[in-house]
């Protein structure tokens, strides 16, 4: 699969050791690598669908100090989509009051209908991007109903509500960002863990080196603001439980044997 890291804090914060040890892992996922720098406004964001440990640009980008409050990144092990700029993480998209989100996914989504009809307007074609455009146009629904611009715990309570649904038979291992709340779920036991310190949260598939890592709590969406708890989500049951069988019979089905 792929892996994600995140970071969620106060202030500006050096995360080069960090993310130079999550890109090392690239040698098992190899298909791609991104980097989001997040604040509320503006996301400054850049991948290529290049293993990370290869790619040049990233070796001089970690050279040089790299401070925020707010990080995603994301190396791919490419399931469903071609290895492509396009499929690479995260993805980024805004709603109609002009809210930026940025979103990342570990896992495999192998049926969930509401999906289907976004392979024909997404501009790459993972699973994972068909996600997040579902999320945005639910969330255009809601304002377009409620005639305002949806507040954060709105925002986080319908966003709870499609999770839950969406996690039963799938894989949905989710790191995303609207510009003030960073949402964080598992589904899969012991595939996201959490390390906290003042003023600063941080999630990735694998424990790092620095800091004392635990398994995040899973199947429930979590969200978090300024490095704190801020909402948490309805515990639901439905745990993934990798299957190599399910996993081969999508492979073939989306390669077109």
């Amino acid at each position: 699969m792929c892996e994600v890291f995140a970071m969620n804090g106060t202030a500006l914060r050096r995360v080069n050791e960090e993310l130079k040890e999550f890109y090392s892992h690239s040698d098992k996922h190899p298909n791609g690598w991104g980097l989001a720098l997040l604040e509320p406004d503006m996301t400054n964001w850049e991948k290529e669908p290049l293993c990370a440990n290869e790619s040049r640009y990233l070796r001089e980008r970690l050279s040089e100090p790299i401070m925020a409050r707010s990080v995603m990144a994301h190396i791919r092990y490419a399931t469903i989509g071609n290895v492509e700029w396009r499929n690479c993480h995260p993805f980024c998209g805004r709603d109609r009051s002009g809210r930026q989100w940025v979103f990342q996914h570990n896992g495999t989504i192998f049926d969930y209908p509401p999906l289907h009809p976004y392979v024909n307007v997404q501009q790459g074609d993972t699973d994972s991007e068909r996600i997040l455009l579902y999320f945005l146009d639910r969330i255009d629904r809601k304002m377009e109903e409620s005639g305002h611009v949806l507040s954060k715990e709105e925002r986080f309570r319908l966003l709870d509500g499609i999770v839950c649904d969406m996690a039963h038979g799938n894989k949905l291992n989710l790191v995303f960002f609207d510009g003030e709340l960073l949402y964080v779920h598992t589904n899969c036991r012991g595939t996201l863990h959490i390390r906290q310190e003042d003023g600063c949260v941080m999630f990735s598939t694998q424990p790092l080196s620095v800091g004392e890592w635990e398994p995040l709590a899973f199947m429930q969406l979590l969200a978090y603001e300024n490095g704190q708890p801020a909402f948490a989500g309805t515990k639901h049951d439905g745990e993934y439980v990798e299957d190599p069988e399910a996993v081969g019979q999508l492979y073939l089905a989306y390669s077109g044997l």
